[in-house]
């Protein structure tokens, strides 16, 4: 960041030299107070955005060190490999246990 030379306080004390065809010395000062203004809400809005900067540079190094704290869960998504064949055959294996003979009674008469 570029340093500043001028502060408020200079702007408000800078005294210029009059002449026979200078400027308007009330002029000048109108457009000084303006300048100062200007500048003291450039301040503060400064100050303001490198207070919420550092605020979340902090948050963010917390945040990553909660992530390399806390271990990867694992996808709740069911396995790719696993086919709707293999469903199917688990499922009527269960059946077979579950029911056994009426089951196979039932296919004979069919």
């Amino acid at each position: 960041m570029a340093n500043r030379s001028l502060t408020t306080k200079d702007i408000l004390q800078k005294e210029f030299k009059q002449s026979m065809r200078g400027y308007n010395p009330a002029e000048v000062d109108e457009y000084l107070d303006e300048v100062i203004r200007d500048y003291e809400s450039y301040n503060k809005e400064l100050t303001q955005l490198k207070a919420e900067n550092d605020r979340l540079l902090s948050k963010i190094d917390e945040l990553t060190k909660q992530a390399s704290i806390t271990k990867p869960s694992y996808s709740s998504q069911p396995n790719s490999t696993v086919t709707n064949f293999d469903i199917l055959k688990r499922l009527s294996n269960l059946e077979r246990h579950v029911f056994g003979s009426k089951l196979d009674e039932t296919e004979d008469e069919l």
